[in-house]
């Protein structure tokens, strides 16, 4: 029986793992079906502290995973399927038939952002010019024409925090007004970076010749004509999922299936945790979840 399972293994994981294992709590770490999680599909990452000239994600990840386990913790390749937290130890049933006992948990499942499935989209992302993350790459495009997929407020967010680097700012939405709140609709359209392009879904991203983004190509529903729109990245804002299904019934989830905290880190049941974006829906960022990790580690260990 482990002292603490770890679930996932992204910055939230690893940073539980490296506080856990420090407190001689020997984590076992339950990789998941993304080794390093999110962040490993990122080229440079530039606003993790301590890394000035940028620290490739793969990298920075691999960098947590060898500190965990200099300090003791243990870290086994399998993806939980479903949990028992009624029982005590906590159960957790691996998709392999096998299960892990624990008298502590955290889980650190993270989030995926939806994509739109357009061609070219896959390919491109992570460091290509397909991103869902204006405040992790925007500033790689100082001074470029970007676009924008969605409608709603992170949508709004993103295309306003792009006008601080870029110079223009295509939004591209499918209906002919925003869903956004109506003081967020008021800061975009009157922002004169942002050019709404109503009415449209992206259709496919165009690479150059080395295989980067130059354009996009959007459909219109209302006339069903295709246009191109020169920019170097596309970010697409429609929404993140919580990796939360196997905990379903298992701990409180709210509508949107992020697990539901109190204290940050604690969830509906005595004795297991969760960190990073599986719970975070504000800031989904690389330090917030190292850092709501290391809460977690540090809540467990003193069974606070």
């Amino acid at each position: 029986m482990e002292d603490v399972a770890i679930i996932g293994s992204g910055c939230a994981g690893m940073g539980a793992a490296i506080y856990a294992a420090r407190a001689g709590m020997s984590p076992l770490v339950i990789e998941g079906a993304q080794a390093g999680g999110l962040l490993t599909t990122t080229s440079d990452v530039e606003n993790f502290p301590g890394f000035p000239e940028a620290v490739n994600g793969f990298d920075l990840v691999w960098k947590m995973r060898q500190q965990a386990l200099k300090f003791g913790a243990h870290i086994e390749s399998a993806v939980v399927e479903s949990v028992d937290f009624s029982s005590d130890p906590k159960i957790l049933r691996l998709e392999s038939g096998g299960k892990i006992e624990a008298k502590k948990v955290i889980i650190a499942t993270g989030s995926s952002p939806r994509m739109t499935g357009a061609k070219g989209e896959k390919e491109l992302y992570g460091g290509l010019g397909v991103s869902a993350c204006a405040t992790c790459d925007g500033a790689f495009y100082r001074g470029e024409n970007v676009a924008v997929i969605g409608g709603g407020d992170s949508a709004c967010e993103e295309a306003l925090f792009l006008t601080r680097f870029c110079s223009g700012v295509k939004l591209v939405h499918r209906r002919d007004q925003l869903r956004a709140t109506q003081i967020m609709q008021q800061r975009v359209l009157t922002n004169e970076k942002i050019q709404p392009v109503w009415d449209s879904v992206l259709e496919e991203v165009l690479a150059d010749e080395s295989g980067r983004c130059r354009a996009i190509l959007v459909k219109n529903l209302k006339t069903g004509g295709v246009s191109e729109i020169p920019c170097k990245c596309v970010f697409v804002a429609i929404g993140h999922t919580p990796n939360t299904k196997a905990f379903a019934g298992a701990v409180e989830l709210d509508s949107e299936g992020y697990i539901k905290v109190r204290d940050e880190i604690k969830t509906s049941v005595e004795g297991v945790y969760a960190a990073g974006d599986c719970a975070d829906k504000k800031y989904r960022q690389a330090i917030t979840a190292a850092a709501s990790g290391c809460k977690a580690a540090i809540a467990a260990a003193n069974n606070f």
